[in-house]
């Protein structure tokens, strides 16, 4: 029986120590910033283009993963006598998925050995089952249970966050104009949730401390007690209201295991410097 490899892409936030450990490959969406088409991660790191926004008159904007690069990747893997499990950023916010099934579609052969997986979401909220199923193809589990795992740890996994502006998401086309208006108009803190793979509107709330609080309670009402729990938090910018959040979220909810790192580039071209996000995932 084949091994399974576990493939996912460059907005996903796991940590670099733990994409090693359990040989879990990214596939690079891109930032374009003027002339320059840049790989996420690869060509830029978080700090160096949270430091570039924060002076820079051209705002960037994103593209999806190319299928180029995501032959590239299924073909080596599959050479090496892999099967090969990809789970991508939501087919409603990018491109991505589409590009993963055009890639598997163009193979020369194994095609049927590539299994592809929307995530409906991004960040940690992705990253969890990616977590889950990579940690379930160490443990020997085939490709057709690599997937179901995934499948079935995505729907116990959820994201929100709390964003200082609502005008990188409606420059991005992520939320209606008349939406980011009124949040701009009121000086408040939006609460903002991937419901279904899109981002929809939560709660409007005055200050950000208030915002991140209730960003707490919610996703401990949306965890609903089942258990274990798994939390991470994720920033653009701002370590550390994402620690004081995961500091807070665990001594509530008393999780398994914890994560916390930088949003990607791709992402934070979208949300925008100040965001926080908190991503959970129960009964795995």
């Amino acid at each position: 029986m084949a091994k399974v490899a576990i493939v996912t892409d460059s907005t996903v936030s796991i940590p670099e120590p733990l994409l090693k450990q359990y040989h879990i490959q990214t596939v690079p969406l891109c930032v374009i910033w003027g002339e320059e088409t840049l790989r996420d991660g690869i060509d830029l790191a978080p700090e160096d283009f949270y430091k570039r926004l924060s002076t820079s008159k051209v705002m960037p904007t994103t593209s999806q993963a190319s299928i180029a690069d995501m032959q590239k990747t299924f073909s080596g893997l599959l050479e090496q006598g892999y099967d090969v499990l990809g789970i991508f950023i939501s087919s409603r916010l990018s491109g991505t998925v589409d590009s993963a099934l055009q890639a598997r579609q163009a193979l020369d052969s194994g095609a049927e050995k590539v299994s592809i997986v929307d995530s409906l979401a991004t960040i940690m909220a992705m990253g969890w089952p990616v977590l889950t199923a990579a940690r379930a193809a160490e443990a020997g589990e085939n490709l057709q249970e690599c997937t179901q795992i995934a499948e079935k740890a995505r729907d116990q996994t959820g994201v929100l966050f709390v964003v200082e502006t609502l005008e990188f998401l409606r420059r991005g086309g992520r939320i209606g104009g008349a939406t980011a208006m009124l949040g701009t108009a009121l000086n408040i803190k939006p609460l903002l949730e991937l419901q279904d793979g899109r981002i929809e509107s939560v709660e409007k709330i005055r200050t950000k401390r208030k915002a991140m609080e209730r960003m707490i309670d919610l996703a401990g009402e949306k965890m609903g007690g089942r258990l274990p729990v798994r939390l991470a938090t994720a920033h653009a910018n701002c370590e550390e209201d994402a620690k004081a959040v995961l500091e807070e979220a665990t001594s509530r909810y008393h999780p398994v295991e914890t994560i916390i790192s930088p949003l990607s580039p791709t992402i934070g071209t979208h949300a925008g410097p100040g965001t926080v996000a908190l991503a959970y995932m129960t009964g795995f």
